[in-house]
């Protein structure tokens, strides 16, 4: 994914950060939304591989360092106004923290939101020390 694209066209926030949707590139499932900073989308673009900013923790977050599902990058682009990110990606395991393919397991039903996807994963296993 070599050379780097001008990503002083891209509108990063007030914090520095530019939302990233992850979805799988040959089926368009949406599995996941995180932030990136400039140098995580250019980790992304040189290695190939999903590296986002974790607010929480003040540092990079490379999707799978831990759990091994990993997120191959076939393609990245943006929307109109060019301050939100589309990774098209090959998901190697579940995406999300719950063991689900997608984070986007919670559906809007009366009064609550229910869960639509099951867990393929149990989170404790995902996690454990190796």
């Amino acid at each position: 994914m070599n050379p780097l694209p001008n990503l002083d066209e891209l509108k990063f926030n007030n914090l520095g950060l530019i939302p990233a949707i992850a979805q799988q590139y040959d089926t368009g499932e949406v599995l996941m939304m995180a932030w990136m900073n400039r140098d995580s989308l250019i980790e992304s673009l040189r290695t190939g591989v999903a590296c986002y900013w974790s607010r929480s923790r003040q540092k990079f977050w490379k999707k799978g360092e831990t759990s091994g599902h990993v997120q191959k990058i076939k393609a990245i682009r943006t929307d109109c106004d060019q301050d939100t990110l589309l990774l098209l990606i090959d998901q190697v395991g579940v995406a999300c923290h719950t063991g689900r393919r997608s984070c986007f397991f919670l559906e809007a039903s009366p009064g609550t939101w229910k869960a639509i996807a099951a867990p393929e994963l149990d989170p404790s296993q995902i996690y454990a020390p190796k």
